[in-house]
């Protein structure tokens, strides 16, 4: 049996996927093929799962000819696949399921492509209207409608050695001679837009605030490529020796994110990519919210603590405020989330590294 499943574009929804990948490869076994298609520099988040024997890279906008759309084609065309499993809610990710011959293509109605596809799911409704749901429930729905039990919604990723010892080094390295001590892992960065982040001045004093209360403790300021010199500015803010960042180092894979999150003690983020790296590996997690509705970011993570105000305009799920004033981050104070991550640290004091559910971590 040939299964190929067509993965979001979008980090954490990448992450929140894998209770999905995890189901349907212990549906089907190891005598089934799956083949993942991702974003090129995506398939380093999955290294190490074993959910998938082959990943095909797909960007219709990216540079080489043989990871856009026809190039992908032609690829998947050398494949003939009994079912295509489509997560992401577009019409070019139907399109592709419907151009690589797949004979069953399943996935969710909407932006016109109910044609594309032979098995239509309808979105949930609660009174008359739609009620949004996460990519972790849309995927296991997916799954569901070709036989695939529904299992554990808790996302799951894995480290390779390789990560590991980049961790280790790169801790080596901006803290040297302090090899024990609280981890922090703080992150203000996303690429949905500026209207997710909390400030480089407000991330700088809860920096201050949590050592304050553990001079031992370390502080990692987390950033991609695109956020090198915001991490910076986070780090001068905060003016001190135990507040470093991400910023000088010279390759920023995912492998390194993914093993720093699995060692850290906390983890305080907006509402992107790392925070559900920290729920695959179950690390203690904040998660600062302002425009959007928490929901489309849910997934099992019992370690987890959700800040928001319940304002009136509040999720708008804009990019940028609409209104200029931003207050659904602004009125966030530094006591308020510091008060809950002391709160979270001493709750989960002397947690085992990557103390999370049964199953591998390091592949």
């Amino acid at each position: 049996m040939d299964i190929l499943v067509i993965l979001p574009r979008w980090v954490g929804d990448l992450v929140m996927t894998t209770p999905m990948l995890r189901a349907l490869r212990a549906h089907v076994g190891p005598g089934a093929r799956i083949t993942g298609v991702v974003k090129p520099h995506f398939a380093e988040i999955l290294a190490g799962t074993g959910w998938l024997d082959a990943i095909v890279p797909y960007d219709r906008r990216g540079r080489s000819p043989a990871v856009r759309f026809p190039g992908v084609v032609r690829t998947l065309r050398t494949r003939r696949f009994d079912t295509a499993l489509v997560v992401p809610n577009s019409l070019s990710s139907a399109g592709l399921a419907w151009a690589a011959g797949a004979r069953r293509r399943v996935g969710f109605a909407g932006h016109w492509r109910r044609l594309l596809l032979t098995d239509v799911l309808l979105p949930p409704r609660r009174a008359g209207r739609v009620d949004l749901q996460s990519p972790t429930r849309s995927a296991m729905a997916i799954a569901e409608r070709i036989g695939v039990p529904a299992g554990s919604l808790r996302p799951e990723l894995a480290t390779t050695p390789a990560d590991e010892q980049l961790a280790s080094d790169v801790l080596a390295r901006l803290f040297p001679g302090r090899p024990t001590g609280p981890l922090a892992v703080f992150n203000d960065n996303g690429a949905f837009g500026p209207s997710k982040s909390w400030g480089a001045e407000k991330f700088a004093a809860l920096a201050r605030l949590l050592l304050d209360k553990h001079p031992d403790a370390r502080v990692v300021i987390h950033c991609g490529p695109g956020d090198r010199d915001e991490a910076r500015r986070l780090v001068a803010g905060a003016a001190h020796t135990s507040v470093v960042s991400l910023a000088d180092e010279p390759a920023l894979p995912f492998g390194l994110a993914k093993a720093l999150i699995r060692r850290a003690d906390v983890v305080v983020s907006t509402d992107s990519g790392p925070r559900h790296f920290a729920a695959a590996f179950n690390t203690p997690t904040i998660v600062i919210h302002g425009p959007m509705d928490i929901r489309l970011g849910w997934s099992d993570h019992p370690n987890l603590e959700e800040m928001r105000l319940d304002l009136p305009c509040s999720p708008c799920g804009k990019r940028v405020c609409p209104l200029g004033h931003h207050d659904c981050m602004r009125l966030l104070t530094v006591d308020a989330v510091g008060g809950m991550m002391l709160s979270l640290l001493d709750r989960h004091a002397g947690r085992p590294i990557g103390a999370a559910d049964a199953g591998h971590r390091v592949a």
